[in-house]
Parts: structure tokens; sequence; C-alpha cells
């Protein structure tokens, strides 16, 4: 039986982003091992074109997704009582349906506008298949992913970051007229605001440096948000949750009973 606090939005959001983060691993985590332990490390192009598209649809979900649970979090601590009413079920449902198809049709648009030709060297110093550094094996021109990304970038990182920061702006001028009850107002958002820092920190690094340029010190940043985010997010909400910390702890004294 499920703890009632665990059908709060929050909690909703949180196993969208936990499903992403499943995702996003098993997009490329098993050919970067399988590489790792072999002395061939080929994929072909469909698969390699598969790989970004993936990659691409995921990133900028959770990028979304990040963003929409800052609102969460505005309205709870700065509207509470109209929490209930603004972020119902219905509304969080129509909004994740909306984030799904919306950025599956938008990160597939490039590519079928404009594939992506290839006709010379195509060896990529990288971990996996990653569209900033597969365009520098691209033949022809290609300024139009450049723009692409560019555009896109503005929308699904710049654009949600800054409402994330709006959000907490607002979160913390309407905590610290709080008298009382101002740790655990803010405990709430701990773990987002982790999130938010090592994930955009890298995604930022990555798609928005000027003139999309690649270098190879760029995959290993690719690593912080393509390995090592999908690892951390489950322990960072689980850690920083006291919530789930509760519900822990009420499950293994269950379990205990019954031993």
């Amino acid at each position: 039986m499920v703890s009632p606090q665990m059908h709060t939005p929050m909690y909703y959001f949180l196993c969208h982003l936990s499903f992403i983060d499943v995702c996003y691993s098993s997009n490329s985590l098993p050919k970067m091992m399988i590489d790792i332990f072999s002395t061939i490390r080929r994929i072909s192009i469909v698969g390699c074109l598969a790989q970004i598209n993936t990659g691409i649809f995921l990133g900028e979900t959770e990028c979304l997704l990040l963003a929409l649970m800052a609102y969460d979090r505005y309205v709870a601590i700065c509207l509470p009582l109209n929490y209930t009413v603004i972020m119902n079920r219905k509304v969080c449902t129509n909004i994740m349906v909306v984030l799904w198809v919306g950025n599956f049709i938008i990160s597939t648009i490039p590519m079928i506008v404009k594939p992506l030709l290839f006709c010379g060297d195509n060896k990529v110093d990288h971990f996996v298949c990653e569209l900033i550094a597969i365009l520098s094996l691209a033949c022809g021109d290609i300024s139009f992913h450049k723009t692409a990304i560019f555009v896109f970038g503005l929308f699904t990182i710049l654009l949600p970051l800054v409402l994330i920061v709006v959000s907490y702006v607002c979160i913390i001028h309407s905590v610290l007229k709080i008298r009382s009850g101002k740790s655990r107002a803010f405990s709430t958002c701990t773990s987002h605001l982790t999130v938010v820092l090592m994930y955009y920190g890298a995604t930022i690094t990555m798609y928005m440096a000027p003139a999309n340029t690649y270098s190879s010190k760029q995959k290993y940043i690719a690593l912080l948000y393509g390995a090592a985010m999908p690892a951390l997010n489950p322990l960072i909400y689980s850690l920083r949750n006291s919530d789930v910390n509760e519900a822990y702890k009420k499950y293994f004294n269950k379990f205990l009973k019954r031993v």
C-alpha cells in the first residue's frame, strides 16, 4: 500500500523523471559498456541517429519537467490554498501528455527536414552518439542544424532555467516571511535545486556554447547528464526528502514486525 503523501503532484512528476532517467541511461549506457570491453567499437548510422534523436527527446523533456517541478514547488509554497485547484490530477496529466508528445515532434523535426549526410571519416571522439560531436563529421552545410540547436536550446534549456530562477526567487521571498517552518519549506526544494544545478550546468556547457563547437573534453561533460545524473537522481531525491524517508522507515518497521 502506497503512502498517501506519494499521490501529490510532486511525486507524480518524480515518477516521470525516474522513467526519463531509466530510458536515458538505457539509450546509451549498454552500448557504451560493450564498447569499453571491446576492441571493435562500431555503431551503424541508423543506430547512431536513433540514439541521437532519443537522447535529444529525453533531454528536452527532462529540462521542461524540471521547470514544471519548480513551478509546482512555487504553487505549493506561495499559493498553498489554491494548490489542489491549480495542480490537480487532470491538469498534471494533460501537461505531461503535451510535454511528451510535443517534445517528440520537436526533437524529430530537424532530422526529417534536413537529414545529416556522412561521406568522410566516420570516427568520433566520444563515448556515445552525441549531436554536437556527430555534426563535426557531417558533410555539406550544417548551419541549419546549428541554428536548430540554438533555437531549441533557447526554448528547452534557457527559458525553463529562467522560469526556475523566477520560481525560486518567489519561493525564497515567501519563505522569508514565514515565522516558523522555514527549514521544512526549504527542505522540499533542496533536492530539486541540486538536480537543476547539475543538469542545467552540464547541458548549457554542452549545447549553448558559442558557435556550437565541439571539443573532445566535452565528452566527459556528457557523462554527467547521460550517466551520472540518472544514477544520482534517485539518491538525491530519496535522501533529501523527508516523506520518502518516513515511507522507508514505515515499511521497514512493518517488515521487521513480520519477521
